[in-house]
């Protein structure tokens, strides 16, 4: 197990198998040393998470959808690991892109976006630093609550 796998099973989580893609996309591309995500949604074994990762998010259950974006950023790290064989080639998140499906006149996808960025600091500590767009959208496929993307800069590629 890597450092940075031990550190998601310190945080209380594991790295799951990557998720079957819904469509006709593949999960992860390399593209010179940076890989990009296809966009992940808080599966777990397949099926949306309850509560937070399925339906609107609003004042109410932003804290659940937060959560959710905890899982959607492990199925993207796994989506990252079946193109590289490891985590490990990580030297820097990039960017987190987090799609949230809003309800009228919800304003706090930051809040959402913070699980996702949280987790990734506990994970990755400095290497984990990066840009982050949170964006409120009207809906999201299999009704997910959100949908996260991340792009990262790994070593050994050119």
């Amino acid at each position: 197990m890597s450092t940075f796998e031990e550190n998601i099973v310190k945080a209380g989580f594991i790295l799951p198998q990557p998720a079957n893609p819904a469509g006709l996309y593949i999960p992860a591309v390399r593209a010179g040393n940076l890989v990009y995500t296809s966009g992940q949604l808080p599966l777990v074994a397949g099926k949306l998470i309850e509560p937070g990762g399925k339906g609107k998010v609003n004042e109410i259950n932003q804290e659940h959808a937060a959560a959710a974006s905890r899982i959607a950023l492990l199925n993207a790290l796994a989506a990252i690991k079946s193109v590289t064989g490891t985590i490990e080639c990580i030297e820097q998140i990039v960017k987190l892109t987090l799609f949230v499906a809003s309800e009228s006149f919800f304003s706090s996808q930051h809040i959402v976006a913070n699980g996702a960025s949280s987790l990734i600091r506990e994970i990755f500590g400095e290497k984990g630093s990066h840009t982050r767009s949170a964006v409120g959208v009207a809906e999201l496929p299999l009704d997910a609550s959100l949908e996260l993307e991340l792009i990262v800069r790994c070593n050994g590629f050119s």
